[in-house]
């Protein structure tokens, strides 16, 4: 018999999960989180929730916030269930279910004022965000854009504002006119410099509407960088009925991800933080070595799966690496391309990071999908892939594998799989790179105009030469025969 989630029925899910050792109702909170979707709640709820068990920092709660309709709907299915969650992680191996409670509230979803007071109640420290990484307003160079019309309302309304930053800016000048000392602001999101590039958001959008203010934003708050690691695939039916039938708890909206997490933080929070090095997270003076080698690593192996994969109608992420020529096509890449410019990382062997990965991309239990690895292109290609190419470009070298994989998410906005299905497009950009896509396979120029997106990468002859012929060949030859070009070292002839 299954038990509905919530805190009366604690001791009826402990038959078949691990739950709090704590008391939830003894929580207060110290951390307001904008995003409390998948990742977030298995990744730093999941360390807080470590932290509680170990019986420090009960007054380090999370209370969440949001702006998006996503987050209303996820604000009632929490608060069903007194905002705790069922995290269930897999490994090859092993599977294990956990009730984690770090999360005491959310806030109402576009209540501006009651979200600015709670930003400048005293107990309020930390604030962090997992918006993604379309939700910092930035442009291909990784530059804050302030022409956006979401900003420019809110640097016209800055008492009512309707965006994370328009938000935080509010809640800091509230806190100075009450002399309180500033929070940390914290970002939790797949960014190089996260940190740099939250501040710019935040005083960017501080500056529409106050100069001045803005000049005492950048020099008096803490926007410490971090890198964040772990494979969390996104909640549907599937994973509530699996829920049910594995550990007979009825969880409203369950998250499932891998064993493995990793969080490297830098070491910048004046108005305090919770003992994290206790439980995992690793505190450094400059976390851009660790980001360097995540995003372009990691999160550049799965944008590079994602679309030869989707071409060749790949579902799961898993079976996409069961495939000997995607499987292949990554470890070339990698090692031939991206890991070579990488700069080294304390303490850690790159090709060995990589095989990490392969193994956690290789992992059935996860159900990891190529659709959730092909969104947000448009957002996700200038800072997983196209950096890597910038550098090998600035260094005289061939990008025949990192062109290829330009070409293969071209390819895949034309809209069709190689066998003739629809794609499903999930991308904000899609309309445009859908036209852009259509018309590169006559000209494939077409689609390197745009400039938020390809930057200085599309004015280099020997891209634009490598992105040409790679695509001629995916229209030409399909999929599988332009990988195994690639793979015999025949892609650039």
């Amino acid at each position: 018999m299954t038990c509905k989630l919530s805190l009366a029925t604690l001791q009826e899910a402990a038959a078949k999960a691990a739950i709090p050792a704590y008391d939830p109702k003894s929580l207060s909170a110290g951390i307001v989180h904008f995003g409390v979707g998948n990742f977030h709640r298995a990744h730093q709820a999941v360390y807080l929730d470590d932290l509680f068990n170990a019986g420090e920092a009960h007054d380090w709660a999370i209370i969440g916030a949001g702006v998006l309709p996503s987050d209303a709907a996820m604000r009632e299915k929490l608060a069903a269930q007194d905002f705790l969650t069922t995290v269930v992680e897999q490994d090859n191996n092993r599977t294990a279910a956990r009730v984690t409670a770090p999360m005491v509230d959310i806030l109402p979803v576009g209540d501006a004022k009651t979200i600015i007071a709670k930003l400048a109640d005293p107990t309020t420290r930390i604030v962090s965000m997992t918006i993604t990484e379309g939700g910092y307003f930035i442009d291909a160079s990784g530059k804050f854009n302030p022409a956006h019309p979401a900003i420019v309302a809110d640097g016209q309304n800055p008492d009512a504002p309707k965006t994370v930053f328009g938000l935080i800016v509010a809640g800091l000048k509230a806190r100075r006119a009450a002399g309180l000392q500033p929070f940390t602001v914290m970002s939790c999101d797949n960014i190089p410099h996260n940190g740099g590039v939250t501040k710019a958001a935040v005083v960017g959008t501080a500056r529409l509407s106050d100069p001045a203010f803005a000049d005492w934003i950048a020099a008096n708050v803490a926007f410490p960088n971090g890198m964040v690691d772990r494979i969390t695939p996104a909640t549907g039916a599937r994973e509530i009925d699996l829920l049910k039938q594995a550990f007979d708890i009825e969880d409203n909206w369950p998250v499932y991800c891998e064993e493995f997490k990793q969080w490297v933080l830098e070491d910048n929070f004046p108005a305090g933080r919770p003992a994290l090095e206790k439980v995992g997270v690793t505190f450094v003076p400059d976390v851009t070595p660790y980001e360097h080698m995540k995003i372009r690593i990691l999160n550049g192996g799965h944008a590079a799966i994602a679309y030869p994969a989707a071409l060749m109608d790949i579902h799961f992420v898993h079976e996409a690496m069961e495939e000997p020529l995607i499987r292949a096509f990554l470890a070339k890449l990698e090692n031939d391309e991206i890991i070579p410019v990488i700069p080294p990382v304390p303490n850690t062997v790159l090709a060995d990071y990589f095989k990490l990965i392969e193994h956690r991309f290789a992992n059935p239990k996860i159900a990891d999908t190529i659709p959730r690895l092909a969104q947000d292109g448009s957002n996700r290609q200038p800072k997983f892939i196209l950096p890597s190419t910038a550098d090998r470009l600035r260094r005289g070298e061939d990008i025949v594998g990192l062109a290829l994989v330009s070409a293969l998410w071209c390819r895949y906005f034309a809209g069709k799989s190689d066998s003739g299905k629809d794609i499903v497009f999930n991308d904000a950009s899609a309309d445009r790179l859908h036209e852009a896509a259509l018309k590169a396979k006559n000209d494939p120029a077409a689609f390197l105009v745009f400039d938020d997106i390809f930057g200085d990468v599309a004015k280099s002859d020997l891209f634009r030469k490598r992105f040409a012929h790679a695509l001629k060949t995916l229209w030409e030859k399909g999929t599988r025969v332009t990988l195994q070009l690639y793979l015999d070292n025949k892609l650039a002839e």
